[in-house]
């Protein structure tokens, strides 16, 4: 990364510019799984996929179906510390704009 674009990288995470340079970032990305925690537990909801966007949407897809889809301007997402995922929190509109959160595991580490 420049050092133009290392100095104009947002920094605040309820951005629009954040949001958008964040999903960015992981878009394309293929995943090993998505978990989301249901009555205390994380339950593994799809297997194999991958992180899109389309039409201003981010787009989780495992399992050949579509487990989450967001505006990414009403999108909350940060990388696990770890790097070898990623949590994303917003209005799932595959599930009537229920607000939903879900942890994908990329299918390598990244660097």
């Amino acid at each position: 990364m420049g050092l133009f674009k290392k100095l104009t990288k947002s920094k605040n995470p309820d951005s629009k510019k954040y949001k958008r340079e964040m999903a960015m970032a992981v878009a394309g990305q293929h995943i090993k799984y998505v978990t989301e925690k249901r009555n205390g537990v994380d339950e593994v909801i799809g297997r194999n996929g991958g992180l899109n966007i389309r039409d201003d949407e981010f787009i989780v897809y495992a399992s050949a179906d579509v487990v989450f889809r967001c505006p990414i301007d009403r999108l909350d997402i940060w990388e696990l510390l770890s790097r070898d995922g990623v949590v994303l929190t917003g209005p799932d509109l595959e599930h009537g704009g229920e607000v939903r959160t879900v942890i994908a595991f990329y299918v390598y580490y990244r660097k």
